[in-house]
C-alpha cells in the first residue's frame, strides 16, 4: 500500500511536470512569434504622422526664416543656405504626402521618408550649433519628434539627440 501511494505520487508529480513543461514551451513559442511579428500599423496611422510632419514643418520654416532674419547670420550666405535647407525640408514633406497619397501601401514611401530625415539631420546640426529663440527651438523639437516617429515606423535611423 505504501509502495503504491509512493508510485501514485511520483506518477502524478511527473504528469504535472510534463503539463507544466508543455505550457511553458507553448507560451515561450507564442511570445517569440509575437516578438518577431511586425507591429500592425495602418495606413491611417501613418497618414496622421505625415500630416503632423507637414503642419509642424510649415510652422517651423516660417519661424526659422524669421529667426535667421533676426540673427547675426542675416544677409549672409549661411543664412541663405539654412533658409534653403528649411524650404527643402518643407518640399520633401510635401512630396512625401503626395507620394503617400498616390501609393496603395504606406511602406512604399521609405525613400521619401529617408530624404526628409537626411535634410532634417542637416538642419538639426545648425540648431545644435546656433542659439535661436525658444519658439524656434520648440518648433524644431516638434518637427524632430514627428520625424523621429516616422523614422521608427519605417525602421530608419532618427534625427540626432537633443540640442542645447
Amino acid at each position: 500500500m505504501k509502495k503504491s501511494l509512493t508510485t501514485l505520487f511520483v506518477t502524478s508529480l511527473l504528469f504535472f511536470a510534463a503539463i507544466l513543461a508543455v505550457t511553458v514551451s507553448t507560451a515561450t513559442a507564442t511570445n517569440a512569434q509575437d516578438w518577431k511579428r511586425p507591429n500592425r500599423i495602418s495606413k491611417g496611422d501613418v497618414d496622421r504622422i505625415i500630416r503632423n510632419v507637414e503642419s509642424r514643418t510649415d510652422v517651423f520654416v516660417k519661424q526659422f526664416d524669421n529667426a535667421l532674419d533676426n540673427s547675426r547670420l542675416n544677409g549672409t550666405r549661411r543664412e541663405d543656405n539654412l533658409d534653403q535647407r528649411a524650404r527643402d525640408l518643407e518640399s520633401a514633406a510635401n512630396n512625401l504626402r503626395s507620394e503617400f497619397d498616390r501609393r496603395d501601401r504606406w511602406d512604399d514611401n521609405r525613400d521619401e521618408v529617408r530624404k526628409c530625415l537626411n535634410i532634417a539631420s542637416d538642419i538639426n546640426v545648425a540648431m545644435r550649433n546656433r542659439r535661436f529663440n525658444r519658439q524656434t527651438q520648440n518648433n524644431w523639437a516638434n518637427v524632430r519628434s514627428e520625424l523621429n516617429t516616422l523614422a521608427r515606423v519605417y525602421n530608419l535611423p532618427g534625427i540626432g539627440g537633443a540640442y542645447r
